[in-house]
């Protein structure tokens, strides 16, 4: 096997240069404007299911670039997405991140509420008092509870990045938001995490220019 010399700074384009061959090669056609984002996925898992698997409601993308440029905040489920997602890129359309899933009132809270520490999240996540993007890779639970204050009327998400990972609920909670009126990037199936949370967020970042 031949190994490629690539220089450091190269590595990225490169490796998108292989992942749009390994697509055509695939017999693959990525509609436009979904294409950053589904090959960023593919990019940060090594997964071609994601060329299949991505779903985008109409218009969503750019609601979602809207949302970044006007300002919103991105919350999510787990410190290892708040690590990936370009913060500092956020930040120059005057956006944070956030995840409240390690604070120590929030795991009390849940603890005596017999519920999920995404379920007391998603709820201080609802009271930023403004446009929120929620990027969920990890709890089911988080989709469930956002779905949830939507049905009771108090709560309605501007717009959800659903891909947890997993077998518990995972399918049918991203099911919930698939057939709402939200917008939303979701991916079907069991795949999903951390990391791809981040890339979609990255992803939609990184194409405002």
């Amino acid at each position: 096997m031949n190994i490629e010399f690539v220089l450091p700074n190269e590595i990225e384009k490169r490796s998108f240069e292989i992942i749009r061959q390994e697509l055509a090669d695939r017999g693959v056609t990525l509609p436009p404007q979904e294409a950053p984002i589904t090959m960023r996925t593919i990019h940060t898992s090594a997964d071609f299911d994601y060329a299949e698997t991505m779903r985008y409601s109409s218009g969503g993308i750019e609601k979602a670039r809207e949302l970044i440029r006007n300002g919103a905040d991105i919350v999510t489920d787990t410190n290892m997405a708040l690590s990936g997602i370009n913060k500092k890129k956020l930040a120059t359309y005057g956006g944070q991140v956030h995840c409240f899933m390690a604070d120590e009132d929030v795991a009390a809270e849940a603890k005596e509420r017999q519920v999920t520490r995404a379920t007391v999240s998603m709820e201080r996540a609802a009271k930023l008092g403004k446009p929120v993007i929620f990027a969920i890779g990890n709890a089911p639970t988080a989709l469930i509870s956002l779905y949830e204050m939507m049905e009771a009327g108090t709560f309605t998400p501007e717009f959800v990045i659903g891909v947890p990972v997993g077998f518990v609920n995972v399918v049918a909670a991203k099911e919930l938001f698939l057939n709402s009126d939200v917008p939303y990037i979701i991916n079907e199936g069991r795949k999903g995490g951390s990391n791809i949370a981040a890339a979609i967020c990255n992803a939609l970042i990184y194409g405002i220019e």
